[in-house]
């Protein structure tokens, strides 16, 4: 496991030092390689192409072998950035694999960004290649990469899932049922002092006050927050994992898909969110614990739908100010572990306390798990001058991303002398063991379920297709907030701003007025 001390150096055994994510799966698969590792969700025709998939450890191994040899085929050379923009599939997790199999960088996007939010991040991080799934939903999400990857230069190759890619596009469903794959070259020795899992393994998007930020991660960074929080909820090993959220983020992968690889369990993928479809998947597959936005958490469970099997239910807050406000957790027979989320740069997982309130997190050293003495430090917590939430330690990056953007203007990762990363969550406390509050997000933010926005960047674009019309961001109890825009023609500024490119969750705050509630971290549903 990985071990960290208060001042941000860590000490790393095989996990920390040597293993990479990739050596983490091989280890479950030569342990339980006829156990199933990865199960669809039973509702995928509705969001994707195909039917749902059942892999066992050897199946999904194969599949992951299958996409990194074509990868490498194609002309990707190691170190490339390859961008990724898939629904909630087997296929998101193969392919994230496949390409720390390859020797390549993820840059994992959320799924409802579209053209004018993709071509922008590919510019700025040099990615040379792009996955996609052919459609979410009814989005035409091959056509609108399609279009941004011809405004990006880097972009040299676009690959898609699905039954038919036009001319162009390098076709990737085959590979589930080829016989024979691409073979991978001969396996690289990386000269990183402290072993392969200092390699940079995935690239996030964060927002900031100055706007979106790359955040880069290696394979040990990764696995300390997958660590944390495997440690907190005390999920047994070969446990089933049912998650409902996207793994764009460093939450989503830290929450489902890194435990996952430490336990060797099985790892049930929900599309956000349909309710009926959940509740079936909780009953057939009896997983052990479910992963879920925080906000939904109170309303499941009054709804009875958090019953049987579970025995840790492990709530993400993607805006951590609104945990002080959580409803008491009274189901006994079953653990709440509450996961606050500071933005990309790091996490905190903290089990509720006797009587069902938010555990108390003190400033200073992180520790889990909390109720043990003694417990794997992953982090440490302060308050800096202007009040805001600064963390370091073995999960929180080190370096801005790319290499060089420290001597441009574009905003960036910023990494004091000391290690701290500021968050920019304001928060009440400024002592060690002064129990830790989140008060506020990053000024100029706002945050719709699972995405966070510049506000000034969502005014400019609408100020680009009509100077006249206003955007207000709502007070909403389960999405943190709601767009609501008002104009002379509603429909005119949403067709203007679609055909921009614009992210859909601006384009429907001017959709006639309906009640409606955001329900998961991606979707939104009225």
């Amino acid at each position: 496991m990985i071990l960290g001390e208060p001042n941000g150096q860590s000490v790393t055994s095989d996990i920390g030092g040597r293993a990479t994510l990739d050596d983490l799966f091989r280890r479950a698969m030569t342990r339980r390689p006829n156990a199933i590792a990865l199960i669809d969700p039973p509702d995928r025709e509705r969001f994707a192409d195909g039917q749902a998939r059942s892999l066992t450890y050897a199946q999904a191994d194969r599949v992951i072998s299958a996409i990194a040899g074509r990868l490498h085929r194609i002309g990707l050379q190691s170190d490339a950035i390859v961008a990724l923009q898939l629904s909630n599939s087997v296929e998101s997790v193969l392919t994230f694999l496949a390409v720390l199999r390859a020797g390549m960088i993820a840059m994992p996007l959320p799924l409802l960004w579209r053209r004018a939010d993709i071509a922008a991040v590919l510019a700025r991080s040099g990615a040379t290649a792009l996955i996609v799934s052919h459609r979410a939903g009814a989005h035409d999400q091959l056509d609108d990469v399609l279009q941004a990857a011809a405004e990006t230069f880097h972009i040299r190759f676009v690959c898609s899932f699905g039954p038919s890619v036009p001319d162009g596009v390098i076709g990737l469903s085959d590979l589930f049922v080829a016989e024979a794959a691409d073979p991978l070259p001969p396996t690289e020795e990386r000269p990183h002092p402290p072993g392969p899992a200092a390699h940079l393994a995935v690239v996030t998007w964060d927002v900031d006050a100055d706007g979106p930020i790359p955040v880069a991660r290696n394979h040990a960074e990764l696995a300390t927050g997958g660590l944390a929080i495997l440690l907190e909820s005390r999920l047994r090993q070969d446990a089933t994992i049912l998650t409902t959220l996207m793994m764009s983020s460093f939450a989503g992968l830290a929450a489902a898909l890194l435990p996952w690889l430490l336990i060797g369990g099985t790892l049930a993928l929900h599309h956000p969110f349909d309710p009926a479809t959940f509740l079936n998947q909780q009953q057939s597959l009896s997983p052990d614990a479910v992963v879920l936005p925080g906000p939904l958490v109170a309303q499941l469970a009054e709804a009875g739908a958090l019953t049987g099997s579970v025995s840790s239910v492990l709530a993400v807050w993607r805006a951590p100010d609104r945990l002080v406000r959580a409803p008491a957790w009274r189901d006994s027979t079953t653990d709440m572990v509450d996961i606050q989320a500071f933005g990309e740069i790091g996490l905190i997982a903290a089990r509720r306390r006797p009587g069902g309130r938010p555990g108390i997190v003190p400033f200073g050293p992180v520790a889990v798990p909390r109720s043990t003495k003694g417990g794997v430090i992953v982090g440490e917590v302060r308050a800096t001058p202007n009040g805001t939430v600064a963390m370091r330690g073995p999960m929180v990056p080190r370096f801005p991303f790319p290499p060089g953007v420290e001597r441009t203007a574009l905003p960036q990762l910023k990494v004091a002398a000391t290690g701290f990363v500021d968050t920019g969550f304001a928060c009440w406390g400024d002592r060690n063991n002064a129990p830790l509050v989140v008060t506020a997000p990053p000024p100029g933010t706002v945050s719709v379920g699972g995405y966070r926005f510049l506000m000034r960047d969502l005014q400019d674009a609408l100020a680009a297709v009509d100077g006249a019309a206003a955007l207000a961001a709502l007070p909403d109890g389960m999405a943190g907030h709601r767009l609501a825009g008002s104009a002379a023609d509603p429909a005119d500024i949403q067709q203007a701003l679609a055909s921009r490119g614009a992210n859909p969750l601006l384009v429907n705050a001017f959709r006639p007025r309906r009640v409606s509630v955001t329900i998961s971290d991606d979707t939104q549903a009225a």
